[in-house]
């Protein structure tokens, strides 16, 4: 057997049949997680995506020089034979959900800080450790037969990714209308998103438009209900990003997640270890899966279309009669998503160079040449991440309808829908 920690020995030998005591033990495992991913944090400037708990709890001491892998590892390891240990006894259901998610997160944890160690992995290994969760594999032969039937569809000459270049810069916000549609967009799937979730009265966030940077929006959870999101507008914004911006970043999507979890197990149930946020974890997987899930389930198919035809189009002063025409398009580009997976992959196991990437992705994804390049840097930075955003909506979807919530039960899908977000299970469990 391996070794016991001093405290979780003792509590255990002390009242070991106690659900008080077990409750004990756990909160203290869960308090040690916390501080430990505190601790990583001045090392990584995404390590810690949020965190609203105790201030105390904050290191007050100035990190050294390097980071002391060793040590952060050794803590990681104690605290999963800790875990791994309790979870052998006889638990409740809420103990056994606490101790299933303990344990994944310091799972990455540790993976994590190996990997800032110098640590190399391959991308299924990476993608499998962070987020645990398995990500499928494409050929380019799969997303060939897929552009086959974009050809048809997107009107000009030149390439295909040249042809949808020229025929969406008619879909373009003009930069002076652009806060004026994501305003409306955003109290839309506000409104909707409160038909069904009652979010608390003073619940906001402030919007921000920024630049340089890798990725296309980012929400800041500030804690009891308040986030800061940006955009980036490094390029211009096609109409079809309003909504799933809006909904992605905001309603019913990363915001309302934080908020629930916030609420629910924080305040609530004291449950202090989901009151930080390491970005490198199967947190990220249920968060950004949920996210693009949720665009659907604010706006439903043909219910997108024609809200944004019907208002979003004209407020930004593009031809309505377009619509349902350039939503076939979206439809079938977003058929290739996962390209963007095969893009990552490759570059991070070093069988694709950044233009070789940048290359896969203006075919695959049709995307320009600087818009590519720029998602390379997305790769350099959070490298596996982007198994998250596709994979996590298509387990997120799956699970949601295997329990009855499909597109003709909408109540029943916003039901399923806002239970996820409030109590998120593990990635592998949705996977099975």
């Amino acid at each position: 057997m391996k070794k016991l920690s001093i405290l979780l020995l003792s509590l255990l030998l002390i009242t070991s049949c106690q659900d008080d005591s077990r409750k004990e033990v756990i909160d203290t495992l869960a308090e040690k997680y916390v501080k430990l991913v505190l601790a990583i944090g001045p090392y990584n400037s995404s390590f810690v995506d949020a965190y609203f708990g105790p201030e105390a709890w904050k290191p007050t001491t100035p990190p050294a020089d390097t980071l002391p892998s060793a040590d952060l590892i050794k803590q990681a390891d104690q605290l999963l034979n800790d875990c791994s240990q309790l979870s052998s006894g006889k638990l409740t259901k809420d103990e056994q959900y606490r101790l299933t998610w303990l344990q994944k997160q310091l799972t990455a944890v540790k993976t994590k800080v190996e990997m800032m160690g110098g640590k190399t992995l391959s991308f299924n290994q990476e993608a499998t450790l962070l987020y645990d969760a398995n990500p499928p594999t494409y050929t380019a032969a799969h997303f060939d037969s897929l552009l086959n039937k974009l050809t048809t569809e997107i009107p000009g000459s030149g390439s295909l990714s040249e042809r949808y270049a020229s025929y969406a810069k008619q879909f373009i916000i003009p930069q002076k209308k652009l806060d004026t549609v994501f305003n409306v967009a955003i109290a839309e799937a506000r409104k909707r998103t409160n038909q069904y979730f009652q979010l608390p009265q003073d619940e906001n966030f402030t919007l921000e438009y920024v630049i340089n940077k890798a990725w296309s929006g980012y929400n800041y959870y500030q804690g009891n209900g308040q986030s800061k999101i940006q955009l980036n507008t490094d390029f211009p914004i096609s109409i079809e990003r309003v909504i799933d911006l809006s909904c992605h970043e905001g309603y019913p999507g990363h915001h309302v997640f934080m908020t629930l979890l916030d609420l629910n197990l924080y305040q609530k149930n004291g449950w202090v270890e989901f009151s930080i946020y390491p970005l490198f974890s199967p947190l990220s997987l249920i968060s950004e899966g949920s996210a693009n899930y949720g665009i659907e389930v604010a706006f439903p198919g043909t219910e997108r279309v024609r809200y944004e035809r019907d208002v979003l189009f004209p407020l930004a002063g593009i031809d309505s009669a377009q619509a349902t025409h350039y939503y076939a398009i979206q439809d079938l580009r977003a058929k290739l998503n996962y390209a963007d997976n095969e893009a990552a992959r490759n570059y991070l196991n070093g069988t694709f160079t950044r233009e070789e990437a940048a290359t896969w992705l203006e075919k695959y994804q049709l995307v320009p040449h600087d818009k590519a390049l720029q998602r390379t840097r997305f790769f350099d930075e959070y490298r596996s991440y982007v198994i998250n955003y596709n994979l996590g909506k298509d387990l997120t979807a799956r699970h949601i309808t295997s329990l009855g919530g499909t597109a003709d039960q909408p109540e029943k899908r916003w039901s399923l829908f806002k239970a996820l977000l409030s109590r998120p299970p593990v990635p592998s469990e949705v996977q099975k």
